[in-house]
């Protein structure tokens, strides 16, 4: 983020989303601020609000797509919620306060993968050691092992899982008879008998012979470590020890919506009690032998707190939250009765928008420094229709565009997502090939565009509709055509197409 400049965010957003210059430039511009931002001085940089941006416009035209892809860009949390689905603190629903709580786990989920990264590469290593000790054993312990490295019930088959015979004690010849044919050379398997010879002298020969062994034995695992690293033993099935604990295995906690308000995480105060921790053998081959000892390895060396304190961090001072719909909270003055789930609503997201402090089964979030990105169609009611004191909150207001034949042109071409490209790839998996002529995308931006006009306006949506119809018949046929190959030109547009062109009750053709 620190390399980009506002000239080179909506560079980037052009990639995706065509046309919307005003947005895209006043969304640039509050990502940059909030990276000026740190680097202000400390005394000064707890007073500099982020200033929330309302985008108003009709639907299709890009409002969620440009914060989505701002999100990716910003490298930041980022949630979108349909304001619609919350009610008033006090009603049977969803309060305000879990968007915090959602956008708080979803960094936790971001931060654990991140930092899982960075030691995936220590805890394959000792996956590895283990799964190589377990395929080629010490030969020899001079000394007894210490007694707590043995349960007191524990088994034979749990002692030597491999064959039911002592682990420490195995000979040379039982530990080659174990390796699969071929993986050893003949060199190195006669070198290891000739190691093996247990010696009838003194002690002191008896350890010389002893690291004479373990010398061979050492020089012999790393053989195998490379033909493990090459997949060599990857079918072979060993036992492996899985830690599980015994009391918490399917238990599911229900808990109400609200249950956080308290500080109370039910699903941590069931893991933290003292359930018994139990080692099963499983048979496994070494291939998913090696993800199973690896991810448990990660879990033992991964610190929560420390995930847990970064995305604290992270939330408070790089979180943007997308209120979608937020058009749809505007109450209305024909309603009766408590409007919990709009006026309720709006003045609940104040205190978010404006800044709080909301618990979480994390700890405390505070929303002070937290972007919100609202949008909404604003089809029957305005901006102004919301309560004074939410307008506030959202300085920035840009207004979006519909969508003409020009820029519906340039969707179906220019983007890397764009929709002939996709539906070229989607066909192309079936061996066909499928070209679009210059004319026959203008044409089918045209009749998208007149379809809007004469019905609902959904702006780029619509061009998802004409294109199903208009590729309905080859999607199907693909696979039993003889020729796979069809190019699409404006003549084939409009007679699959004449319907829409022609009609003006489409109401079975349209979303």
């Amino acid at each position: 983020m620190e390399e980009l400049t506002p000239r080179q965010i909506v560079k980037e957003l052009d990639r995706y989303i065509i046309g919307q210059e005003d947005a895209k430039r006043a969304v640039a511009i509050s990502l940059r601020n909030r990276w000026r931002r740190q680097r202000v001085d400390e005394e000064l940089r707890d007073e500099i609000m982020p200033k929330n941006i309302i985008m108003v416009g009709p639907t299709g035209v890009g409002k969620t797509e440009i914060a989505r892809r701002l999100s990716n860009i910003a490298m930041s949390p980022f949630i979108k919620v349909e304001a619609s689905k919350f009610t008033e603190v006090g009603y049977v629903g969803r309060d305000v306060e879990g968007i915090v709580r959602d956008l708080m786990e979803l960094s936790v989920n971001e931060v654990r993968a991140e930092h899982m990264d960075e030691l995936t590469r220590n805890a394959e290593e000792r996956a590895e050691e283990q799964i190589l000790d377990i395929l080629l054993p010490p030969p020899f312990r001079t000394t007894p092992p210490p007694a707590e490295e043995a349960s007191v019930d524990a088994t034979p088959e749990q002692v030597n899982p491999s064959d039911g015979e002592k682990k420490s004690g195995e000979s040379i010849k039982e530990i080659l008879d174990r390796i699969p044919p071929g993986i050893l050379a003949p060199e190195m398997t006669v070198a290891m008998q000739e190691g093996s010879e247990a010696p009838t002298s003194e002690s002191a020969a008896e350890e010389a012979i002893d690291q004479e062994a373990l010398d061979k034995w050492a020089a012999t695992k790393e053989k195998m470590r490379a033909k493990f690293r090459e997949g060599q033993f990857d079918d072979t099935e060993i036992e492996i020890e899985v830690k599980e604990s015994s009391g918490a295995v399917g238990l599911n906690i229900f808990s109400s919506p609200g249950i956080e308000e308290m500080g109370i995480d039910l699903r941590g105060l069931i893991s933290a009690l003292p359930f018994p921790t139990e080692k099963r053998t499983r048979k496994e081959k070494v291939g998913r032998a090696m993800e199973i000892l690896t991810q448990q390895e990660l879990q033992r060396m991964i610190d929560m707190d420390s995930v847990i304190r970064d995305a604290i961090e992270r939330v408070e001072e790089t979180g943007i939250v997308f209120l979608d719909e937020i058009d749809k909270i505007v109450g209305s003055e024909s309603y009766g009765g408590p409007d919990v789930s709009r006026e309720g609503v709006q003045r609940d997201i104040l205190p978010i928008v404006e800044g709080t402090t909301v618990h979480t089964k994390y700890g405390m979030v505070n929303t002070d420094h937290i972007l919100f990105i609202a949008a909404g169609a604003f089809h029957n009611c305005k901006v102004s229709d919301l309560i004074p004191e939410l307008q506030g909150r959202f300085p920035v207001k840009v207004q979006l565009s519909s969508l003409g034949e020009n820029e519906f042109t340039r969707i179906l071409t220019e983007p890397q997502n764009a929709l002939i490209r996709q539906c070229k790839a989607l066909l192309a998996s079936e061996g066909f090939n499928l070209e679009f002529t210059e004319d026959a995308i203008r044409e089918i931006a045209r009749i998208s565009e007149t379809v809007n006009n004469q019905n609902e306006d959904i702006g780029a949506r619509r061009l998802h509709t004409v294109i199903d119809k208009l590729l309905d018949e080859v999607s199907f046929d693909a696979p039993d055509l003889e020729e796979k190959k069809l190019t699409v030109d404006v003549a084939y547009v409009r007679d699959k197409l004449k319907d829409l062109a022609e009609i003006r009750d489409l109401s079975q053709f349209i979303l």
